[in-house]
């Protein structure tokens, strides 16, 4: 069974899992973010991802694939100081996904 009790919606899921693959591929940027300045159900609009991401995070003793597992992206990125925190927009158009390779 997946994900009981983890936090996160769609975008930073999407980023965190992301980054998971792209482990050995150098200078890869990332944001996914909703236009509506909320992911899913939680505070945040979505997350930022960065060339450091997975190194930043073992540093802390924090497991990427294991929060993945936990569907807790939320927690991978917000211990980081990686989530993206816009408040509700009021608009939604759709949610925002943009990588860059430097």
């Amino acid at each position: 069974m997946r994900g009981q009790g983890g936090r996160g919606g769609r975008c930073a899921e999407f980023l965190l899992a992301l980054a998971i693959a792209l482990e050995n591929v150098p200078d890869v940027y990332g944001i996914a973010a909703d236009t509506d300045g909320i992911d899913g159900s939680e505070d945040n609009a979505g997350a930022l991802l960065a060339p450091d991401t997975l190194t930043r995070a073992a540093a802390q003793g924090i497991d990427a694939g294991k929060m993945l597992k936990a569907n807790d992206s939320y927690g991978f990125f917000s211990a980081l100081g990686d989530l993206v925190v816009t408040g509700p927009t009021r608009t939604n158009v759709n949610d925002y996904r943009a990588i860059l390779l430097a």
